[in-house]
């Protein structure tokens, strides 16, 4: 019996476009300038990419280029998401975009939140960058669905260690969680770890035969139960 839903983002309540054509862009072309202009703020920052980079002598020219090196590789590093989610804040407050979120993610999140289930979200994206996209979404703050979320502070996402700590902070059983993704690798972890998963293949990219798949998330719950 389903009693909390864990949800991926990319790809799964939201268009990977959104997050790849404008979200990524946006915090390139911005990353300088706000490094510069917050450079005592983000101190923690700029000295965790020292750290990872093994270079406590790094300039903050050199931490630049370090950033937009990993923005350029899409790495899934806590630093940059944090910064990231730093620079996006500012460009959701001034009314440069807004969080996309799929019609039907966005009524099923609504509708279940209403039937009493519990809703999280595990993103590579920060927890700050979580709770921007769907507090600044096309459909409004959507955030008081939520009663938590999870980032790479957590664990890797392919992981299975990691989906069990998630389990032991919600504090259900494993089984009691339904896991959503469009990463196949993903959902895997979360099997392992004992988790109910469903697979998303919205661009007919995510095709697969061994774990349960829709193609929106209109039928989630009543193919949970059919299987």
């Amino acid at each position: 019996m389903v009693k909390a839903i864990l949800t991926d983002i990319e790809g799964t309540t939201s268009s990977i476009t959104f997050v790849h054509d404008v979200l990524f862009p946006y915090a390139a072309a911005h990353l300088e300038a706000y490094v510069r202009a917050h450079e005592t703020e983000i101190g923690a920052i700029l000295d965790e990419v020292r750290s990872l980079e093994n270079n406590p002598g790094l300039d903050t020219g050199q931490i630049i280029a370090v950033l937009q090196g990993w923005i350029a590789e899409d790495k899934k590093i806590t630093p940059l998401k944090s910064l990231q989610g730093l620079i996006w804040a500012d460009g959701y407050k001034a009314g440069a975009f807004k969080g996309h979120v799929y019609d039907d993610a966005a009524q099923a999140l609504r509708d279940w939140h209403g039937q009493g289930l519990k809703l999280y979200v595990y993103s590579s994206g920060s927890v700050a960058a979580q709770k921007l996209i769907f507090g600044y979404s096309e459909f409004g703050d959507l955030t008081p669905l939520f009663s938590g979320y999870f980032d790479t502070t957590t664990g890797p996402k392919l992981e299975a260690a990691s989906y069990t700590k998630i389990a032991e902070t919600i504090g259900l059983p494993p089984q009691d969680i339904l896991f959503l993704s469009d990463n196949l690798k993903e959902i895997k972890a979360a099997q392992e770890a004992g988790m109910d998963v469903m697979a998303l293949n919205r661009d007919g990219n995510s095709a697969n035969d061994i774990y349960p798949t829709v193609t929106d998330f209109k039928t989630i719950l009543n193919k949970e139960k059919a299987a």
